[in-house]
């Protein structure tokens, strides 16, 4: 898989985990009362949160296959099921509760900071996206396996920012309708990366043959 094909698979995979336009109304929620300088703040926290946890666990990964001795062909076809449970919820255009339940939203509207938790883990960075990044990069890192991935998690974050600062006026601008269509079409991306995550598991284990 050539170096573009790579990084567009990570960004469409870990950006529609993140999935920045679902977490808005929980953000303003939460901001709600704030002024603007604030919410920027707020967003700029939970995007860089959202940075350094993925970033982290990228470099990690390696390290956690090797100390609990996961091989990679378990993480792909656990990183499938998760990757499948979050699709399926968006598909119906809702948030996934591996990402986001009603107690972090209520806890997060009465926190004084909320940038760091709940927005930035587990809404932004959530057990999707960190798996995700691990089954990327795999137990083996490698340069042209290394540097997309990290790419699309830069990239993801600094979009992820922007969304979330500019919050109001994107739910005005998509509403609350162009926001389910989006997460659908997300949903529909995601599912079908869950699905080539679990068969290239079941290829890694031999059960089934790979494709040409």
């Amino acid at each position: 898989m050539g170096t573009l094909s790579s990084l567009v698979l990570a960004f469409t995979s870990i950006f529609s985990l993140v999935d920045p336009f679902a977490a808005i109304p929980a953000f303003l929620v939460m901001t709600a009362g704030d002024d603007a300088a604030r919410r920027r703040r707020t967003a700029k926290r939970a995007a860089i949160t959202c940075l350094i946890v993925l970033g982290a666990f990228g470099l990690a990964g390696s390290y956690i296959f090797r100390i609990f001795g996961i091989t990679l062909p378990a993480f792909e076809i656990a990183g499938g099921i998760i990757l499948a449970l979050i699709g399926l919820d968006m598909l119906q255009a809702r948030r996934s509760s591996t990402q986001e339940v009603p107690p972090d939203r209520r806890e997060g509207a009465e926190k004084e900071d909320v940038g760091i938790t709940p927005l930035g883990i587990p809404m932004l960075a959530g057990p999707g996206a960190i798996s995700t990044v691990m089954v990327l990069i795999g137990p083996k890192p490698e340069v042209p396996k290394v540097i997309p991935v990290f790419v699309a998690i830069i990239l993801t974050s600094l979009i992820s920012y922007w969304v979330l600062a500019g919050a109001e006026m994107v739910r005005r601008r998509l509403g609350e309708t162009g926001i389910r269509i989006l997460m659908r079409l997300m949903g529909l991306l995601l599912t079908a990366i869950a699905v080539q995550f679990f068969v290239n598991g079941l290829t890694h284990l031999g059960v089934i043959k790979g494709t040409s």
